[in-house]
């Protein structure tokens, strides 16, 4: 989990935005806990209620995205 969570919410909003004119990628080691979690918050960016961020990039993206209880905690959080 990001120790710095306003540079992660920054990092991420700033994704998402740059995202309308040019490619963004998001990755990490293993490309399903970290990036499944970004997705998810992306996914909440974009307008989809947290409680329902994680099973839509799990059916999108990955059915292991998101792999733990603080990655889904981070997401349920996200603003």
């Amino acid at each position: 989990m990001p120790t710095n969570k306003a540079a992660a919410v920054d990092a991420l909003r700033e994704a998402w935005t740059r995202a309308e004119v040019e490619r963004v990628e998001i990755a990490c080691g293993g490309g399903i806990g970290r990036t499944g979690t970004a997705l998810a918050c992306l996914a909440v960016i974009d307008g989809l209620p947290n409680h329902e961020a994680v099973d839509y990039i799990r059916q999108q993206y990955s059915p292991r995205a998101v792999e733990t209880p603080w990655q889904r905690r981070f997401v349920s959080r996200f603003k």
